[in-house]
């Protein structure tokens, strides 16, 4: 789970700007908030931030996908880091970006952060936090490493450190060195941390093909209940030679898909998505396609470009939601305008449904950014798990939550204070019509 993330001089945030998961006093919606008993502490299960446009809300998105990148790929020799930092400072030093994260992983707290240019990574620190006390495990700085106490040998810690680069990050290296002591804060990035940007695809869609996938059945439940005329989902098979896929493409899978392998392939600029399988020698194609029912309680098959943008859409975030909607997820999803292309009451259901399966024992999470005011609701959410991005005059973007506000009570309606600028996080427009006005002016002066 994240506890806590920050960020400075990064993108359009230039200060220090902190992003908490850790509940505060409030009784609201207390029954479904996780708590970690060894720490005696509350973790929110969902965060949703609010923003006009150029508010900010993206360039946090876009600061989680860089530090995922910049730990599970890493950077390649000689090269830059692709580091993107406030463009709007006039001083003449550059100044490093800093990323902070406070992670529970297995019931264990940890803390790490580095800083980093596009030239090096500066610092680097990772702490081990106990119920009673903090040992740091490694403190890079000025490209030297310091060992904690306690781990072990030391001097294989030292050689691995020897062959991180200076634009690489040591916690990256040392699992390809196979040190396995700091891999949970690797793998925490990896397998747990996932993001949806509102043009991605969320991939495991495969899922959908297999009527022996645990989650095949429900997400065929779902979709019916959800309003978007399909029955159900399944695939149809495709002879190989007869995908519309590049001859290198073909050419490749040939060669890469060994027995009882599958790969999954995404049919750019089409939305076709297909599953290809080896099975006794032969390759085997599978297309995902919908079926609508027709009257006489038959049905027809739909190919998925002819889906509106909304079913495309659930298609592509439903297996997210009932992934980390499982009793056992320890999944952190981040989507990006969650509300995009979805009406309102059908984004709404997907969080209550997801909000539905948590409880203190709950270890997965649900960040979303979006523009949707009905879901600025405190019968959906906790005032400390709704935020306000906001921009400053200077230009750099601020997190704010709505439980700072002293004057933000439990049965207040939060959406007209917002929408009248007491809480921030609006646009900022002249009070004229602009170059409305303007057209509407010179169409009186011509009549």
């Amino acid at each position: 789970m994240l506890i806590n993330f920050s960020l400075e001089n990064w993108a359009s945030f230039r200060d220090c700007s902190s992003f908490s998961m850790i509940a505060s006093r409030e009784r609201q919606h207390r029954e479904r908030v996780p708590l970690v008993a060894k720490y005696q502490t509350r973790i929110l299960p969902i965060a949703a931030i609010h923003g006009g446009n150029a508010s900010g809300k993206t360039n946090l998105f876009k600061a989680l996908s860089f530090a995922k990148n910049l730990i599970v790929k890493g950077t390649q020799p000689e090269s830059m880091i692709p580091v993107e930092a406030f463009r709007l400072d006039t001083s003449s030093t550059p100044r490093a970006s800093n990323f902070s994260f406070e992670l529970l992983i297995d019931e264990t707290i940890y803390e790490y952060s580095f800083s980093v240019t596009r030239k090096a990574v500066l610092e680097e620190r990772l702490v081990k936090i106990t119920s009673t006390s903090e040992k740091v495990l490694y403190h890079r700085r000025n490209g030297k490493p310091n060992f904690g106490s306690g781990l072990g040998n030391t001097l294989f810690l030292t050689f691995a450190f020897q062959g991180t680069r200076d634009n690489q990050l040591f916690l990256t290296n040392s699992v390809s060195q196979k040190v396995d002591t700091f891999r949970p804060v690797y793998d925490w990035f990896k397998n747990c941390l996932e993001l949806v940007a509102p043009d991605s695809r969320f991939e495991p869609f495969e899922q959908f093909l297999d009527v022996e996938h645990p989650l095949y059945s429900t997400m065929n439940e779902m979709l019916p209940k959800l309003d978007t005329g399909i029955a159900h989902l399944g695939g149809e098979v495709i002879p190989f030679d007869n995908l519309p896929l590049p001859e290198s493409l073909k050419t490749m899978l040939k060669e890469d898909v060994q027995e009882g392998m599958s790969v999954r392939v995404v049919s750019e600029p089409s939305v076709d998505r297909y599953i290809v399988t080896r099975k006794q020698g032969e390759l085997i194609a599978k297309k995902l396609v919908t079926y609508h029912p027709v009257a006489g309680g038959t049905e027809t098959k739909f190919e998925l470009q002819q889906e509106s943008d909304g079913s495309q859409r659930i298609i592509d975030l439903l297996p997210a939601f009932l992934e980390i909607s499982a009793s056992e997820s320890k999944k952190v999803l981040v989507i990006d305008e969650v509300d995009r292309s979805l009406h309102s009451l059908m984004t709404r259901r997907l969080l209550e449904g997801y909000l539905e399966s948590c409880s203190p024992e709950s270890r997965s999470q649900l960040l979303f950014t979006t523009h949707d005011l009905l879901l600025m609701d405190q019968h959906l959410l906790r005032r400390d798990e709704m935020w306000v991005a906001e921009r400053d005059a200077s230009g750099a973007s601020h997190l704010r939550s709505f439980s700072e506000y002293k004057d933000v009570r439990f049965d207040k309606d939060i959406r007209k204070s917002y929408l009248q600028g007491r809480l921030g996080g609006v646009p900022r427009m002249p009070v004229s019509c602009g170059f409305i006005g303007s057209a509407c002016n010179t169409s009186n002066e011509a009549q």
